[in-house]
């Protein structure tokens, strides 16, 4: 959702470390209380009431997307699903800081921010159930489809924005990626050309503390955001399940690429409360109780807990959110299970924005080959 509150883009940031120990930003507790930080708090300030309610809501029916998804795998509809159960605030807060006209370079796991860039429920399951190349035109939200090589989309999302900005377009680029994907040499390229030229692209990494099977404390001996520093670009952590938080930072950073700043590095810092993809078991490599001590800093627990203590939660806003992510729930179920299966020969369309000769080629040796087999 465009960001009216932030215009100027005239933001103060040092690439330097610290003195002192820097915490994470964090502008709600887990308790639902608010904490005092002028500076960061200022850029939510805009935030009343029926903002606050449609983040809860857009967190509620992410998870509702994520749940109906990972539960279509376990019964044979998808052949596989990266969950992001615990992730909630950190997509739906950086995606409402976003300009209609910012462009998204996401992971495999951004099922959230493709919701509120607009995507319709029904279309994020098409790559995982195997009957096409892609989830949705990326044209039509300005966001690219799921990446799965590990970090390529840093050196995609920089390569974009750079050229952006060569053409004198005011806009920032935002590139996904988790923890894992900081130690491959992608994301590090990225970085060194983004800072060089000034490229307009905000680096958000979700530190979900996890890459597959190995700990962010094997990933980096320093807090990731640090890395930034040695690229002459601002970091900054955040605390991830915070989604005013998160939405103030983003905020920031993208304020300061749409005004010719240059990149900035965004840490936030979260939890994936469950596997990495339908096809691994978290409970080989970790323990219930770390899961559970981050159950209780749940993102939508959060949110509720301030909206009850701002007299905003009541049974009518209850019912909403309820049926709005039934809603969002039953349309993808059905939309997944009634979707057809490509033809053999779809596997050669929409693979090159061009005719290619090789192409053509190849589908003409794959037509004769299903002609000599099928009955």
């Amino acid at each position: 959702m465009p960001n009216d509150a932030i215009s100027t883009g005239r933001i103060t940031t040092t690439t330097s470390p610290p003195e002192k120990i820097a915490y994470p930003v964090q502008l709600v507790q887990p308790d639902g209380r608010r904490v005092l930080d002028r500076e960061h708090a200022a850029l939510v300030a805009d935030v009343g009431p029926d903002r606050l309610r449609q983040l809860y809501l857009d967190m509620v029916v992410t998870r509702r997307i994520d749940t109906e998804a990972t539960a279509l795998q376990r019964q044979g509809q998808l052949g596989l699903w990266p969950p992001l159960l615990g992730q909630e605030a950190a997509q739906i807060g950086s995606a409402h800081a976003l300009h209609p006209d910012d462009y998204v370079f996401c992971s495999y796991r951004e099922a959230g921010v493709a919701y509120c860039r607009g995507v319709d429920p029904g279309q994020i399951t098409r790559l995982w159930r195997g009957v096409a190349h892609s989830c949705w035109d990326p044209a039509q939200i300005n966001m690219t489809n799921p990446a799965i090589v590990v970090g390529s989309q840093g050196l995609h999302a920089t390569g974009y924005a750079y050229a952006a900005h060569l053409d004198g377009a005011e806009i920032a680029v935002i590139t996904y990626f988790g923890d894992g994907a900081t130690s491959q040499g992608d994301i590090a390229e990225a970085l060194g050309f983004a800072a060089t030229w000034s490229a307009p692209v905000v680096f958000f990494c979700q530190n979900n503390h996890w890459a597959i099977s190995e700990p962010v404390r094997i990933q980096s001996a320093t807090p990731i955001a640090r890395r930034a520093y040695g690229y002459g670009i601002p970091g900054i952590q955040v605390d991830g399940n915070d989604v005013l938080a998160v939405l103030a930072v983003t905020r920031q950073a993208v304020a300061r690429a749409r005004a010719g700043g240059g990149p900035s590095f965004i840490e936030a810092i979260t939890y994936r409360m469950g596997p990495h993809t339908t096809a691994d078991d978290p409970t080989r490599y970790r323990s219930a109780a770390e899961t559970e001590l981050w159950r209780r800093r749940d993102p939508i627990d959060r949110i509720r807990r301030l909206l009850e203590r701002e007299g905003l939660w009541d049974s009518s806003f209850e019912r909403q959110v309820r049926e709005r992510s039934d809603e969002v729930g039953a349309r993808l179920r059905t939309a997944t299970i009634e979707m057809s299966d490509p033809e053999p020969k779809d596997l050669f369309e929409h693979v090159y924005a061009t005719p290619h000769s090789l192409l053509d080629r190849e589908r003409r040796e794959y037509t004769a080959y299903l002609e000599g087999v099928r009955p």
